[in-house]
């Protein structure tokens, strides 16, 4: 495997929970796999007044089981020698002074700093590394969800970061395009004849996005409450996602060719009208209920949730992308707190055959289809129609399945490990750029700003369940069902 150059990795936030569930089982993997530079160093930051042995010990107890079965110690034992820890309050600029003295000057050696921090601290951060010399053209620095509340917060983030860092260094993170079968998808399509000639309106009738998660908020209440799953999820990781099927084939694989694609499908989905918003959008808020056969209080009885919120947990919308390919198919798009089970897909909905002349599964409702699972496992399933063994001409369901896991002789990294190897390397393709950001804000806001003048509560859905029967409605008057109900 190639290793990355040598590097330093600066972690903000280097106590949270990002850092300790994402950031560090990923570089372990990494580190254990080969990838990462000998000379590749770790620096995570905190509040608190730690000497590194509690940091380690904090590390072990916190991170360490997020790596589960891949955990070997002498690989452990020689990641862990990589780490060091430093106290700095991200809001005290004479904190910064001693990170003027930890990356190594060397023109080969790329520096990271990944902000795992509240979007609010983003400009300040970037300020006071400006001031301590660390925004040369080495650095790098990696910005999380959410930016902002809405465009015009999103675009005073961006533009205060601007002031110090140009473009090319700033890695705006979204982990579902370092999936395995998000890139598989871009494969499949754009390297193979079968496909593509399929992949538009003629052939299309519907495409649907769903990530859905069986957690509530986790003791997250407050800054939930103040975010919603349309700002938390549908601006980002599905619209991404959404580019990520829709896209026009790039020029190259080069970053900005790719993103210059998707920020094309952006400019072209149809803008909400109030009217829009009423019949195409659905919100959802979910109440007490059961998940795994375990009962599970509602959204209002979570902790820091003010009595009467109106936050939605879920929400669904039927998005129109106007361009020539993809005129007139819908594309819904789902996601939601307390489902039914924890489950991330990208539903490709061909048309189906203009007369049926079998018996069996009626073949416009058990349509040929595509399904790329995202999570929990990673797999793409190509499902059609078959005949039934034995006498007669029956069909019945079936498919085939793509096993990369098995047909792979390399092995695959999770999202955030190929994520942070692309930031170390310098590859920008599977990150998001200032504009298509600005974009996506654009189109969510006229969703945002009608349901604020609302009086209208979110539809109840019982959790454990797959949300609101609104949601299902929404692709019944459109004559389809969620991938789930077929």
């Amino acid at each position: 495997m190639t290793t990355t150059p040598p590097f330093d990795m600066i972690l903000f936030g280097g106590t949270g929970d990002l850092v300790m569930r994402k950031l560090l089982p990923a570089l372990y993997q990494a580190h254990k796999a080969g990838a990462l530079h000998p000379e590749g160093r770790i620096l995570a930051l905190g509040r608190k007044d730690f000497e590194r042995e509690a940091y380690v010990a904090q590390v072990e107890s916190q991170s360490r089981p997020h790596v589960g079965a891949d955990w070997v110690a002498d690989a452990w034992n020689t990641f862990i020698d990589r780490i060091s820890y430093l106290k700095l309050d991200a809001e005290h600029p004479q904190d910064f002074a001693p990170l003027a003295q930890f990356p190594v000057h060397d023109p080969q050696r790329v520096t990271v700093c990944y902000l795992a921090t509240a979007p609010q601290l983003f400009a300040g951060i970037c300020e006071q590394l400006a001031r301590v010399g660390l925004n040369h053209p080495g650095v790098r620095v990696v910005l999380e969800k959410p930016l902002g509340h809405d465009l015009a917060s999103s675009n005073a983030i961006n533009a205060a970061v601007a002031q110090y860092f140009d473009e090319n260094q700033l890695y705006r993170i979204d982990h579902y395009l370092g999936k395995e079968s998000v890139q598989n998808l871009m494969a499949i399509r754009f390297g193979n004849v079968l496909f593509e000639p399929l992949w538009r309106r003629d052939w299309v009738d519907n495409v649907q996005i769903t990530i859905a998660e069986d957690l509530g908020v986790e003791g997250r209440g407050d800054f939930y409450d103040k975010t919603g799953a349309l700002r938390d999820m549908m601006q980002n990781h599905l619209l991404q996602l959404l580019c990520m099927v829709a896209m026009e084939p790039p020029a190259s694989l080069e970053a900005n060719a790719i993103r210059d694609e998707k920020l094309k499908v952006l400019k072209a989905l149809k803008p909400f009208s109030e009217s829009d918003v009423v019949r195409k959008t659905v919100r959802g808020q979910y109440r007490s209920g059961a998940v795994d056969g375990k009962p599970v209080v509602g959204y209002l009885q979570e902790p820091n949730i003010p009595p009467g919120s109106v936050t939605e947990t879920f929400v669904a919308v039927k998005a129109e992308i106007a361009n020539w390919r993809w005129s007139g198919v819908p594309f819904f798009l789902r996601t939601g707190k307390r489902m039914q089970e924890r489950l991330a897909e990208i539903v490709i909905n061909f048309r189906g055959v203009p007369l049926s002349l079998f018996a069996g599964p009626d073949p416009q409702r058990v349509a040929n289809r595509l399904v790329i699972r995202l999570q929990p496992d990673e797999s793409i399933r190509l499902h059609f129609l078959a005949k039934e063994a034995g006498d007669g001409m029956r069909l019945q369901p079936t498919f085939l399945n793509l096993d990369f896991e098995s047909t792979s002789r390399t092995r695959r990294a999770d999202a955030y490990e190929r994520l942070l190897l692309d930031v170390i390397r310098g590859h920008l393709g599977l990150f998001m750029r200032r504009d298509e950001l600005a974009e996506a804000w654009r189109w969510v806001e006229p969703i945002l700003e009608s349901w604020a003048r609302s009086n209208e509560a979110p539809k109840s859905y019982t959790a454990g369940t797959w949300g609101p029967a609104a949601s299902s409605a929404l692709l019944s008057r459109d004559g389809v069902s969620w991938h789930e109900e077929l």
